[in-house]
């Protein structure tokens, strides 16, 4: 049975997972996201229950998440993701959110995916995996209307303005600090008058490095002249000398409401 390159997933935007607006947190959308590109790549023979027994697996490398709105309460919305184009070591991912009753487009994603060895935690060639069976599916004819991931550029000198220890919840399944956990400690840095009257339109990461349990994360802010933009460099302290090693820069683009 011919499997459709395009995979398309139900969710809901249940009342714990929004805030005070009473609209779905960008975390929880993240969350989603990716649920949607497992779904998808476990369907077509190149998810993560069969890397695992190859010892592989797929690593998120960047992501932007671009939204005209986030789905309201009890709103019931589909995620439809497709592969763009695979490469020997990265794969572009993209992903479109709409209400699944009237269409509406809430907004898109973009990621590039890193395939690497469990045991050397090196690059693996993707292309090799399964036959090739990633090429089956490339849809390069689906529209994604959003800017790509750009190259997130943050000042040596960004002021501090936070930092924290990760802990057992921040801990995913490959043991190191979870994606979205990123995207929602810097999202916590704004109190809640400032998204009383400023929505998130889009929000971007780039992953440089990975941070395991008991890390000291600091986290750097610096602010564009528009006064709606924010860059952020992520980074954790090395236990034996005491120096930076940055993890992840960020940019969160906000709008006026």
């Amino acid at each position: 049975m011919e499997i459709d390159k395009v995979g398309c997933y139900p969710f809901l935007a249940e009342p714990f997972h929004c805030d005070v607006s009473r609209r779905l947190f960008m975390g929880h959308l993240g969350n989603h996201l990716l649920n949607a590109a497992d779904f998808h790549s476990q369907h077509r023979g190149f998810g993560m229950t069969f890397l695992g027994t190859i010892n592989k697996t797929w690593v998120l490398s960047r992501l932007a998440i671009e939204m005209e709105e986030m789905p309201p309460m009890y709103t019931q919305f589909n995620v439809e993701t497709w592969v763009e184009n695979a490469m020997r070591f990265f794969t572009q991912r993209n992903f479109k959110v709409a209400d699944s009753k009237t269409g509406k487009v809430f907004g898109y994603g973009r990621s590039v995916w890193a395939m690497i060895d469990t045991d050397t935690r090196q690059p693996a060639n993707l292309l090799e995996i399964n036959d090739g069976a990633i090429n089956d599916y490339v849809e390069r004819d689906k529209p994604c209307p959003i800017d790509k991931v750009s190259r997130v550029n943050v000042a040596n000198d960004a002021p501090l303005v936070a930092s924290f220890v990760t802990r057992y919840n921040d801990i995913d399944i490959n043991g190191h600090l979870n994606s979205v956990k990123y995207i929602e400690h810097v999202l916590d840095l704004f109190d809640l008058e400032w998204y009383a009257s400023h929505r998130l339109k889009r929000f971007e990461i780039a992953y440089v490095a990975e941070a395991h349990i008991g890390d000291t994360i600091h986290i750097y802010r610096e602010l564009d002249d528009d006064g709606l933009t924010f860059r952020f460099r992520m980074a954790k302290v090395d236990n034996e000398t005491g120096d930076d090693v940055e993890i992840c820069r960020n940019l969160a683009t906000f709008v006026n409401q």
